[in-house]
């Protein structure tokens, strides 16, 4: 006979993600997309593209998790009543009269709720950071892809915490975590939640994983030199030298010069 807190577990890893939790999902992300510059502009002045760009964030954990499976990209697109209910709250957001839903999402309670929806759902869509990495092609496309700003190369909290979740249920799968599944979704959902609402309240942008990545770097790939002060001293030392046996240097040319000039006189 199964403990109170098994069924418990089980039955939260049993809960159906439509259509509550699909929504609070399209909603932040959508609600992240008009935050940023001149994505009004363009829901105006091109509503195909601000669509397209609308379902790469909704989306995007599925086409990067079919692209790493060898699966159709385009598979999203067989769910009709998730892309026509992604395409409503695009909707809404971009062209509803005065505003309502930005107004009443403006509230912090509300930001709460849907933000804590929205990281249940990251359990279940696992490669939830994947709308992040697809849009940099998009982005790629238009011509506005700045390096510096590459998922890829600058991993943010979402990619870094899915990742880390990744890892966790791949280990599960194996059984080297000694772990049932329902009750990893469990801590891994609250987990998530409470760190994102914390962050909200917080109004931090990120959560540090240097130190955890820092030792997993040590015991992956071997303990790097890194400068010490002393070293970096040193450097300053020998640049302010180095600027200082320049200046009687540049003192002597100009000396020689106006000797030079005197005597063309």
């Amino acid at each position: 006979m199964e403990s109170p807190w098994d069924e418990l577990t089980l039955a939260f890893s049993r809960t159906s993600m439509f259509p509550f939790f699909d929504i609070a999902h399209y909603l932040v992300s959508l609600m992240a997309m008009k935050r940023q510059p001149g994505a009004v502009t363009v829901a105006w002045k091109n509503p195909f593209s601000s669509w397209f760009t609308a379902m790469l964030h909704c989306f995007g954990g599925g086409i990067l998790s079919c692209i790493l499976l060898a699966e159709p990209p385009v598979r999203f697109l067989a769910n009709n009543t998730n892309i026509l209910l992604a395409s409503s709250i695009w909707y809404i957001i971009f062209f509803c009269p005065c505003d309502l839903v930005c107004q009443a999402y403006s509230f912090l309670p509300v930001q709460l709720l849907a933000a804590g929806m929205k990281e249940v759902t990251r359990t279940w869509k696992i490669v939830g950071a994947g709308g992040t990495i697809i849009t940099n092609f998009e982005q790629l496309i238009k011509g506005t892809w700045k390096p510096e700003a590459d998922e890829w190369l600058k991993m943010s909290y979402p990619s870094k915490v899915t990742l880390l979740g990744s890892v966790m249920f791949t280990f599960q799968h194996t059984k080297h975590l000694a772990i049932s599944k329902h009750n990893l979704m469990f801590f891994y959902t609250v987990f998530l939640v409470a760190t994102k609402i914390t962050m909200m309240l917080t109004e931090t942008s990120t959560v540090s994983f240097a130190p955890f990545e820092d030792a997993l770097g040590r015991m992956l790939f071997g303990c790097h030199q890194r400068f010490s002060p002393r070293v970096k001293k040193n450097e300053t030392k020998s640049n302010g030298t180095g600027s200082s046996t320049s200046k009687p240097t540049a003192d002597a040319s100009d000396k020689l010069k106006k000797k030079h000039s005197k005597k063309t006189e």
